[in-house]
């Protein structure tokens, strides 16, 4: 492949455009689009939710609104993240065929120019698969992937520095005796250029390796340019998508809008801890028979508007292992889905949990 890949640094923006603009650019690509990569930061700090994410599962809203940091969902998996000025965002949108067919792959690859960037700076990094950049076992970044319009996107960070003590603020626990076990974890687990070097390296340091590591791993020419008028318009018109509620709360319908409950109908949820990510059924039963279904969690399914189909197909399935699995299993027959550490096993997993699971409330 010889065309040059076009390199955008906006530099620091709004946060909500810190997220718009990748979306923007995947959603406006036409056949003429450079392959793209995206350097941003947000200018202001706030809160991440990933695509499948039920975000009053996930984030302290109330404790958000306090501190005034705004939550914006993104159409990329993966956990909730506090993001500020610290992270360089390296954002991959390009065209689809140009990056490995198997999300496996296509991970290793993007990794590869975000941990010879550690490397080069004197940061022994290492990828972990399935999308995680780790320094001697601790985490300094993951990764996500989408496919978005008609682009395939990847997305990852440059760690700089990371506010532990707002992340563990901000994220939804039970208790703040689970809180403080959490902000214990996130201290122990994860590092930075900071924490690494004692003083990280300039910004322009960083991404002139970054830019170097790019173009040696995909084997193609990095080229400066700007936006183009048609992905200014496509960002301008998501912000306002990005910043309703109705996006925000998009995830976990089935709980938050609520049913009427008969003596033979139950709510339930349960939670399955896959080597993927987090897979959170709730479900309404039915006579024994899974009547509505939404998955919600951190994994990682594409093309993303799949998970709607599974949850489609399981109506009316007795909750069973074997009707369950084999429903399943036809789905991923049918419809391939990459789900990079997630078997069609986790799925059944987290259903047959439902039925020794508490009941829960609309």
């Amino acid at each position: 492949m010889s065309h040059p890949i076009r390199l955008v640094d906006c530099g620091s923006v709004p946060a909500l455009r810190s997220q718009t603009v990748f979306h923007a650019v995947a959603y406006a690509m036409t056949p003429e689009t450079p392959d793209t990569i995206l350097l941003v930061a947000p200018g202001e700090p706030y809160v991440s939710v990933g695509f499948h994410q039920d975000v009053d599962k996930e984030v302290d809203l109330d404790r958000c609104r306090e501190l005034g940091i705004p939550v914006i969902r993104r159409e990329v998996g993966g956990g909730a993240v506090y993001l500020d000025g610290n992270q360089l965002f390296c954002q991959w949108i390009f065209q689809q065929g140009r990056l490995p067919a198997m999300l496996e792959d296509r991970f290793a690859l993007y990794v590869t120019p975000l941990v010879e960037t550690y490397r080069s700076l004197g940061v022994q990094a290492e990828y972990r698969p399935v999308n995680d950049v780790h320094v001697n076992g601790r985490k300094i970044g993951g990764t996500g992937a989408a496919l978005i319009g008609s682009a395939d996107v990847l997305v990852g960070s440059l760690m700089f520095d990371f506010d532990v003590d707002t992340m563990a603020q901000v994220l939804q626990v039970p208790s703040e005796k689970f809180r403080d076990k959490v902000h214990q974890g996130l201290r122990e687990y994860m590092t930075t250029l900071r924490r690494e070097l004692g003083t990280p390296p300039g910004r322009d340091e960083v991404v002139r390796a970054y830019v170097d590591a790019c173009s040696a791993a995909l084997g193609r020419a990095v080229e400066p340019g700007p936006l183009t008028a048609a992905e200014t318009a496509m960002a301008e018109e998501l912000d306002g998508r990005f910043a309703s509620d109705e996006w925000l709360f998009s995830a976990g319908g089935l709980r938050k809008h609520g049913v009427k409950i008969h003596e033979d109908v139950h709510i339930r949820e349960a939670v399955h801890k896959a080597p993927g990510g987090l897979i959170r059924a709730t479900a309404q039963l039915r006579h024994g028979r899974i009547a509505d279904v939404a998955f919600t969690g951190d994994f990682t399914l594409q093309p993303g508007s799949l998970v709607a189909s599974l949850e489609r197909e399981l109506r009316g399935t007795p909750l069973e292992a074997a009707p369950v699995g084999a429903c399943i299993d036809r789905f991923y027959d049918r419809y391939r889905p990459q789900s990079p550490g997630l078997e069609p096993g986790d799925w059944s997993e987290a259903l047959i949990k439902l039925a020794a699971s508490p009941e829960t409330g609309p």
